[in-house]
């Protein structure tokens, strides 16, 4: 750049005029519109709504209570999400970041946000590149660990170009802006993962397979019963439009919608107690199933310090002043970096020794020096960068097999090679429970995949420290020339260095290929894709806003060890739900089995909407709501749907012979059609009941308690709201075949439980 004096006001105008500043501001989250679209807008509520729409067209009120059903089910879905985004973006809120920027030659601090094309701009030591610039002097050691994954300072001077998001570890430049907005780096990579995952939930795909085939039978059926009801057995409209209801309405499992949604927010609720927010609350079902977690090594398995482990002295003459001399050492240091803090938290800086020629550390040279008073001249760093191969003391290999990170104090004095007078141990420092966390998840069957971009090797070491199973198995994925190379190393490696962040997303696309339910932790810009790709996203609140934003989950706290929290909080939901999703599914197969026979045998429905409703209420809402909240961490096992279908299958059947029944004693004993009603009616509660005393085992005192309420709670409502039901009392005529009846169903159906356990073993 010609022009040193930065722009004039008019061409920074000009700039803004024309688009090109840097004020982009869209977001990776779901907006407030379409929050409400993907929760009113499903096959689901159509149905349900379609259903109530005809039942009001007739004047059927008292039967569309099933509508609260569904909207407390929509309240709760668009309440969860909205709060969870709200609260992401509050972690996204920071002070504006101020910048140096010279304009008609004046050095000026604005907002980021006001930086123009070719603006020029003055960086420094601490301070964080805010666009994508081109150095134009000067000389800086950047870290682009959050774009790249890569911790290794960058040196930077001239022609060098710096990425937004990036931080100046040391030096100092001036650097013009060449992108802005949206065509900066990482707002290209984070814009390439914006599109929202689909939903996956293996209790909502369930839900959903059942509402498709409903939605084939529903209209057809609809339609047929009630041209049934009001041409072939002469029924006025509003009777056609309520029987005919009841049997759709009925294979529709809205109790069960509303539990799942329940007893996933209450998970949510749980895990915010303990710092974990969810922002997809399916994602807690999800990582229940979950098989392969891969981790990022920075910030997840370590914190991303570093901790001074142990000082050796190689050098009995200087053993008692190295605290002196290393602390005067920090004290005329200038590098900023994280090994820098390692050493001034560990010693305490002096003035004992006077300090001139001051070299900063470069990652190039990997050493800094400086000559001290009396002392003559310090090396500070790497000892194979500061020593002569054969000048290197053992404890250094040692401590290097370990995996630690060693630097060497060096004293070179009249131009002679540099000797070793002392070595630093550092630790890369292991999260707490880091071991603990790794070792549960490993022996429930987790795979753990460790991605970097740092070295293979000490990424290796660092997993080995913390515990990881099959730590020696690594790849250096710059070996790799193709992205089959890539999805082939997935399956046959534990630990993988050097890892681009494209790469990083087609190891979580190979590993999803094999089979595998996969979970992935990260905090940076480079793990934006592979998070997104992830079926479950997990990010670290202390990282960058990008990935807080499209993560299904964010760790308040930023601490991994978490997690076997929100895996117990998956299995809490999906085995509760799970035991009592036959209770729901009774009634979406008696519902469409005694549809098919009232079209053949042209008689109506047996039961009406509001029937429906108080034993959604009562038998399965009730008792299914307390048993939700019961801890449950045994490990999830088989697919929900054929599980729930297969339970409630014997209660389905066991009703619908009992109607038929009824309906031909009724015939034969020309009973009055409410004695039949109502009859059939206590029957229904009856066999409904034996699955919730079916779930409730075995027995203790809460579930005793459910057991006995629910039975006797639901007769009583029976017989109290008797008129709204249009049933009556049992006569005591009636009564008999009753008992005869709900003990004949009793024996069947312990019998039928009896052989089905039989048969699973």
């Amino acid at each position: 750049m010609e022009n040193r004096s930065g722009l004039s006001l008019a061409a920074v105008q000009e700039r803004k005029e024309q688009g090109l500043q840097n004020n982009f501001t869209e977001s990776a989250t779901k907006s407030t519109g379409a929050i409400f679209y993907d929760n009113l807008v499903t096959l689901f509520n159509f149905l349900n709504l379609l259903i109530g729409i005809c039942l009001f067209l007739v004047g059927a009120y008292s039967n569309m209570f099933y509508l609260v059903i569904i909207l407390v089910n929509i309240t709760i879905g668009i309440y969860q999400e909205i709060h969870a985004r709200n609260l992401v973006q509050k972690l996204s809120i920071v002070n504006k970041k101020q910048v140096s920027v010279l304009r008609d030659g004046i050095e000026v601090k604005v907002d980021s946000t006001e930086l123009v094309m070719d603006d020029l701009v003055k960086i420094g030591a601490g301070e964080q590149v805010p666009s994508d610039m081109q150095v134009v002097t000067g000389f800086a050691e950047v870290n682009e660990a959050m774009l790249t994954g890569e911790s290794d300072l960058i040196a930077k001077q001239a022609g060098a170009s710096l990425l937004s998001g990036s931080f100046l570890v040391s030096g100092e430049v001036f650097a013009q802006v060449v992108h802005v907005g949206k065509d900066n780096y990482a707002v290209k990579l984070t814009n390439e993962a914006k599109n929202h995952k689909p939903l996956n939930s293996e209790l909502i795909r369930a839900i959903r397979q059942v509402a498709k085939f409903t939605s084939f039978v529903i209209i057809p059926f609809g339609i047929l019963l009630f041209l049934e009801a009001f041409f072939l057995r002469s029924s006025g409209t509003k009777e056609a439009v309520v029987v005919s209801a009841a049997a759709v309405l009925g294979m529709l499992p809205k109790g069960l919608v509303l539990l799942i949604s329940i007893a996933l927010t209450t998970g949510v609720t749980k895990l915010a107690k303990k710092r974990i927010l969810v922002q997809d609350m399916y994602a807690i079902e999800t990582l229940a199933h979950v098989d392969t977690l891969c981790l990022d090594k920075t910030g997840t398995i370590t914190k991303g310090d570093m901790r001074v482990l142990k000082l050796h002295s190689v050098q009995e003459a200087y053993t008692e002043q190295l605290f002196a001399i290393i602390g005067s050492y920090l004290k005329n240091s200038t590098d900023s970096n994280v090994t820098m803090q390692a050493l001034r938290d560990y010693f305490p800086e002096t003035t004992t020794y006077a300090a001139s020629q001051v070299t900063p550390f470069s990652s190039e040279r990997k050493w800094s020096k400086m000559d001290l008073a009396t002392i003559g001249t310090v090396y500070l760093g790497a000892p194979e960068r500061v020593l002569a191969k054969e000048n290197i003391p053992p404890i250094v290999l040692h401590a290097q097999e370990q995996g630690l990170r060693v630097l060497v104090i060096a004293v070179a004095a009249d131009q002679e090679e540099p000797q070793a007078i002392a070595v630093i141990e550092i630790e890369d420092i292991i999260r707490n429970k880091a071991e603990e966390t790794l070792a549960y998840l490993d022996q429930e069957g987790v795979a753990l995949k460790v991605i970097s971009g740092d070295n293979p090797i000490t990424v290796s070491n660092i997993a080995k420290r913390a515990g990881l199973p099959h730590y020696e198995q690594y790849i250096d994925l710059t070996t790799c020339k193709t992205d089959e190379e890539v999805k082939e190393a997935a399956l046959k490696y534990t630990v993988f260095g050097r890892v681009a962040p494209q790469q990083k997303k087609l190891l979580v696309q190979a590993l999803k290929k094999a089979g595998g339910t996969v979970a992935m932790t990260g905090d940076g810009v480079n793990d934006v894709l592979a998070l997104r790709e992830a079926d479950v996203s997990i990010a670290m609140a202390d990282g960058d806003a990008a990935t807080r934003q499209i993560s299904n989950l964010v760790l308040l706290d930023s601490d991994f060890t978490t997690l076997p929290e929100v895996l117990f909080e998956g299995r809490r939901v999906v085995n509760n739900v799970t035991k009592v999703s036959g209770i729901f599914f009774i009634k979406t197969i008696y519902s469409f089995l005694l549809a098919i026979i009232c079209l053949f045998s042209v008689s109506a429905f047996p039961f009406i909407p509001i029937q429906i409703t108080l034993i959604d209420l009562a038998i399965e809402g009730y008792p299914s709501f307390f048993l939700s909240f019961e801890s449950n961490k045994t490990k999830v096992s088989g697919k929900f749907l054929p599980t729930a279908l297969k339970s409630a299958l014997p209660n389905a059947l066991l009703v619908v012979v009992n109607v038929l029944a009824v309906a031909i004693l009724a015939q034969q004993a020309n009973w009055p059609q409410m004695q039949t009603t109502t009859l059939m009616y206590y029957l229904l509660i009856g066999i409904s009941c034996l699955a919730v005393i079916r779930a409730c085992l075995p027995l203790n005192p809460l579930r005793l308690f459910l057991t006995i309420t629910t039975i006797g709670g639901i007769y009583v409502a029976a017989m109290l709201f008797h008129k709204i039901l249009e049933i009556g009392f049992l006569t005591s005529a009636m009564i008999p075949v009753f008992a005869i009846l709900m003990l004949g169903n009793s024996i069947l159906y312990g019998l039928i439980t009896w052989l089905m356990k039989k048969k699973v073993k």
